[in-house]
């Protein structure tokens, strides 16, 4: 057995071990404080670290302390102002440092304030979060190993020595080699029992004999009780695994409905989810959409900076999504997923025509996402209804109206079903 031992030394005044068991205790009130600040974070600061404020009193640790009565004793080591017998005031409420804030919740103590990474910052973030309905699907082309037990091989590492074949091994052989001697070995002894039997004894052919059993002996302790050919290892073979290649298609409304306040909600929405999928999934690709009368597939920076504007047919949107599934992505190899932001707003004779769409896309999909940026139920709300109600596992809908709500919308649509 191998022991690797760590010890790279910890930069001044951190210890990285303590600093995760801290995380680890403190886990519940970490994550409320980053969910209480994102809520007035900008886009810009959303993929950066910051600083997480947790009361004072629920940082406290249980301690061993002194029963009530008796009489106790006390040395405090540099203390110039007091001597023994003397008794110590209580400081009044509120006299603690100069220039300190308190608490806002009433507390005399300040917060506990520290800062946390990007990277334990996105760790809290999406941490009870997944794409729903992930398989595996592909196994052309692969990339992705994993080493199986595939029998025993007579070479390998020590490492992979397997014991018990191994001896099973060398017990077989030393049966096969010394059988014969053995067996001799038992004549010999049988035939010299019996001529000690006898009366006279022939001293001459018991000592024959006896040399003949030592010789026997020699021979059978000469076999090696373990032979380099007795050894076996365990043998590993590289097996091809499926993988769970995803893909997100990002469609956002940019019609003349949809303000600039709407569509900074919605970029919000798709930041977020596209850091969710950057740092959980490694071969998730992203497909950004945008749609007013008609919708075009744009790259990342046109897809949250572009001024383009319009009329509102939604359907354009879910017509290029499958013409697009079709020609590149398809569903027996890709796990498919939509997420879709509009204000609700759409043509009335364009209603049937999106129904018409999302029925053909849904066979296809993994999962549908559709957030509406309205306080309440409009147009395309009530044609996409009927899908969340027969599907729920497979079609989810929310409403968006401030800030605070985008992520536990994600969140709530992005849940992990053990969760």
């Amino acid at each position: 057995m191998t022991y690797l031992i760590d010890r790279r030394k910890n930069s001044k005044n951190k210890s990285a071990v303590n600093r995760q068991r801290f995380m680890r205790r403190y886990q519940e009130e970490i994550r409320n404080s980053v969910e209480k600040k994102l809520r007035d974070q900008g886009i810009t600061e959303t993929d950066r670290g910051m600083k997480v404020r947790i009361p004072t009193r629920n940082t406290r640790e249980p301690i061993f302390h002194h029963g009530p009565g008796g009489n106790t004793e006390r040395v405090y080591p540099g203390n110039r102002k007091f001597s023994a017998g003397d008794k110590i005031e209580r400081p009044p409420q509120g006299a603690g440092e100069p220039g300190k804030n308190g608490s806002p919740d009433g507390e005399s103590m300040d917060e506990f304030v520290f800062e946390i990474s990007r990277r334990e910052f996105l760790d809290l973030l999406f941490e009870d979060m997944a794409l729903p309905n992930l398989t595996r699907k592909q196994l052309v082309d692969n990339e992705e190993f994993k080493f199986t037990r595939a029998g025993f091989a007579q070479t390998g590492p020590p490492s992979n020595i397997n014991v018990v074949r191994s001896m099973r091994s060398a017990l077989a052989r030393r049966v096969a080699l010394g059988a014969n001697k053995r067996r001799a070995l038992r004549e010999l002894i049988a035939e010299r029992e019996d001529l000690l039997a006898r009366d006279p004894v022939d001293t001459e052919s018991v000592a024959e004999l006896d040399e003949k059993i030592q010789q026997l002996r020699e021979r059978i302790n000469r076999v090696p009780f373990i032979d380099e050919i007795d050894l076996r290892y365990h043998q590993h073979v590289k097996q091809p695994q499926p993988r769970s290649k995803a893909v997100m298609f990002c469609v956002m409304d940019v019609s003349g409905s949809m303000d600039q306040s709407d569509k900074d909600l919605a970029k919000r929405f798709f930041i977020l989810l596209y850091l969710f999928l950057n740092r959980h999934y490694e071969k998730t690709e992203v497909v950004f959409v945008r749609h007013h009368t008609t919708a075009k597939e744009v790259d990342e920076k046109e897809f949250f900076y572009s001024r383009e504007s319009g009329g509102t047919v939604v359907s354009s949107a879910l017509q290029l999504v499958k013409e697009i599934i079709d020609g590149r992505y398809p569903s027996s190899e890709w796990n498919l997923y939509i997420a879709q932001a509009s204000d609700g707003d759409n043509w009335h004779d364009d209603g049937h025509r999106c129904e018409q769409l999302v029925t053909q896309l849904l066979p296809q999909i993994q999962y549908f996402a559709y957030i509406e940026i309205a306080k309440q139920d409009k147009p395309l709300w009530q044609t996409y209804a009927r899908f969340e109600q027969a599907q729920p596992q497979q079609f989810a809908m929310q409403h968006i109206t401030r800030p605070a709500d985008i992520y536990p919308v994600l969140r709530n649509l992005f849940q992990k079903q053990d969760a």
